[in-house]
């Protein structure tokens, strides 16, 4: 039983671009319950199967799917190894990419450590910090250099996506400095909101919020 994707024509490439993020995040979850099932050697998944994985409807999963082209058969449902494949080259999987650190702190340290960003294809790379004890120490099997020299070191590492980790008054300069060197994807670990020019993405992991809406849940329920 063979599945196709179709590539999409340069309208609907267009329209790709304005995707909700919403919509990403639970392509996000579908290629990880999809990673499960393929373990299991389940073979096939409906759209049901998947959307009860994933705590939604399943007009949800195939109106998700619908965005990036045709996937599975009426009736048929999902070769979970295909559809896993194919979300993940819409996700950017296929492909590795290179990954700088700002800040050799424990959030730092723990990911460079992080064996899933490997395995997802997110080689981190580069480590930098600001603190003179802290430049030239060894994290794993990098060597902490100085963020002094963030551009030069950028593109020397081949850096496409940088990772700010720092406290949060040194956030906003930490990511002026990879935009400077070019940087236009940034995951900001710090506390704070930070500023971007429009061709820039910022996603913010933010666990003091996270934790916030959890403490909301259990206040009012």
């Amino acid at each position: 039983m063979q599945f196709h994707l179709q590539t999409p024509s340069l309208g609907e490439r267009e329209r790709m671009k304005k995707i909700s993020e919403s919509t990403i995040r639970r392509l996000s979850r579908y290629y990880r319950s999809l990673e499960s099932l393929v373990e299991q050697n389940i073979e096939t998944v409906s759209s049901d199967k998947l959307a009860e994985m994933d705590g939604i409807t399943s007009a949800q999963v195939r109106k998700d799917l619908s965005f990036f082209g045709t996937f599975g058969k009426r009736g048929l449902g999902y070769n979970s190894n295909t559809l896993k494949k194919q979300i993940g080259e819409i996700l950017g999987l296929g492909k590795t990419w290179k990954v700088g650190i700002m800040g050799a702190g424990n959030i730092g340290r723990a990911l460079v450590n992080y064996a899933e960003f490997r395995k997802q294809g997110f080689d981190v790379t580069l480590i930098m910090d600001a603190n003179p004890a802290v430049i030239g120490t060894q994290i794993a099997h990098l060597t902490v250099q100085d963020s002094r020299h963030t551009g030069k070191l950028i593109k020397e590492h081949d850096i496409e996506i940088g990772i700010v980790a720092v406290p949060k008054e040194n956030a906003q300069q930490a990511a002026d400095a990879l935009i400077e060197a070019g940087i236009r994807a940034i995951l900001n670990f710090a506390p704070v909101s930070i500023k971007a020019p429009p061709n820039v993405q910022i996603k913010s992991e933010n666990t003091t919020i996270e934790i916030e809406a959890l403490s909301y849940f259990l206040a009012n329920s």
